[in-house]
């Protein structure tokens, strides 16, 4: 229904308004309804520069910082505090193994005993010594409750290196080969950027896991996701109170009902929670310095909400 009180013309522009659409329908919103899983941003910072990064990630790009012990410490207590037994810790950047403290991060959650996932392009900065004897501890120590997803676009070089430079796929199919040989529990990453079906597609990456001896059941949505698209200039259509009936959608499955990202922006004195993973520099989906005051109904006031959560079906949890 159109909001009376807040009248839009037919020029206004989409997404640009809090509480109502272009077309003057009520924004649809999602409310927190539990932790699920808690995001780390451990920085901007990676090792390459790819073409489509929703992130902007790069070797120069330290817009969010890197999280440390002390700023990770006080959330995880606030996990604890909230009394519903262990959640899935998730770890992204950047790349997350550029965090010199990345070992440590993930044995502080590990320790506390919650599920963690590290997201990584498993390549020069997950293979330095220090990392694999790091990563080889916890794996012996926590096992199975430790995974990596492994970001691959695609499952052929050509593909995967055009997104990512040349070289990237013998070098993230490196890394993976030791992981694999040394027993981690692993996932993996695709996109949806070649417009395959995807049927084709998993039968693509389950041709490559089985060549490498990947224990990655490709039919399984939770072990290989393929990502839908997120396009700073498409079109999509806005989300409104009325989507959630016409589409069938639960708005307590999308994203921002049951998780949050903690980054530190560069400059800032203390980290800030996000609503989600996708849009770390929108001040608008800055939520609040604790996780606590965090817990608010989140408006779909971006494209990306249409584009990868409600239309896409996407979730970057596991």
């Amino acid at each position: 229904m159109p909001d009376a009180a807040a009248p839009q013309t037919a020029e206004t522009e989409k997404f640009s308004d809090l509480d109502v659409t272009a077309k003057g329908e009520a924004r649809a919103h999602v409310s927190f309804d539990q932790l699920k899983t808690l995001w780390f941003n451990t920085g901007t910072l990676c090792n390459i520069e790819c073409v489509n990064c929703y992130i902007e990630s790069s070797p120069t790009n330290d817009r969010l910082v890197y999280l440390t012990e002390a700023d990770v410490a006080p959330y995880l207590d606030e996990v604890d505090a909230m009394g519903t037994g262990p959640v899935e810790i998730g770890f992204t950047g950047g790349e997350p193994f550029m965090n010199p403290d990345m070992v440590r991060l993930t044995e502080m959650a590990l320790e506390r005993g919650h599920e963690v996932l590290i997201l990584t392009n498993a390549m020069k900065p997950m293979m330095r010594p220090w990392v694999q004897q790091g990563l080889l501890d916890l794996n012996q120590r926590y096992g199975s409750k430790l995974t990596l997803r492994i970001s691959l676009d695609h499952y052929t070089a050509q593909n995967h290196d055009a997104e990512r430079g040349e070289g990237g796929f013998a070098a993230t199919l490196e890394g993976m080969r030791w992981l694999i040989e040394h027993g981690f529990t692993l996932s993996a990453a695709g996109r949806s950027l070649w417009h395959e079906s995807e049927a084709v597609a998993r039968a693509g990456f389950q041709g490559l896991f089985d060549e490498l001896g990947a224990d990655i059941p490709a039919d399984d949505p939770a072990r290989l996701v393929i990502f839908p698209e997120m396009e700073e200039d498409g079109d999509p259509p806005e989300i409104t109170t009325a989507c959630w009936d016409i589409l069938g959608i639960d708005p307590s499955s999308v994203m921002c009902a049951s998780s949050r990202m903690v980054v530190k922006r560069k400059g800032a004195s203390k980290p800030a929670v996000l609503s989600c993973t996708l849009l770390p520099y929108d001040e608008a989906f800055e939520l609040a310095e604790t996780l606590k005051e965090s817990l608010i109904p989140v408006k779909l006031e971006h494209k990306f909400c249409a584009q990868f959560c409600v239309l896409g079906g996407a979730s970057c949890s596991a």
